[in-house]
């Protein structure tokens, strides 16, 4: 269900929720790998290239193109990491939320079974 690569193709979707904002789906496959920013912060390199966690879902969950999230958030892809790893990721209903803005959000990660 997995696959680990270098720098994953183009195009991006990332998944970028407000404060207190909720994105639900059922995950079909993920893939890790890097993609590359252009940080906008004093001093920054040009670019830099940052871990990227994509997970595709099913039609229904995203219905237009791509039918995948690109998570960049380390604190959310630590949480996500163990669901997706289990074989029965796909009998599930995974709900991810965001709580406060960049740098300093926070996220929480939950199951729950596929109805």
């Amino acid at each position: 269900m997995a696959v680990e690569m270098g720098r994953l193709p183009e195009p991006y979707e990332l998944l970028d929720l407000g404060d207190g904002a909720s994105e639900s789906f059922v995950p079909v496959r993920y893939e890790r790998g890097t993609m590359e920013i252009r940080p906008r912060y004093r001093g920054a390199p040009e670019t830099k290239e940052i871990p990227v966690l994509r997970i595709h879902v099913r039609k229904e969950d995203k219905p237009f193109f791509p039918h995948y999230w690109d998570c960049t958030s380390k604190t959310a892809t630590a949480q996500l990491m163990p669901m997706l790893m289990d074989p029965r990721a796909r009998d599930y209903v995974i709900t991810v939320t965001k709580y406060g803005v960049a740098p300093r959000a926070r996220f929480t990660v939950a199951r729950a079974p596929l109805a």
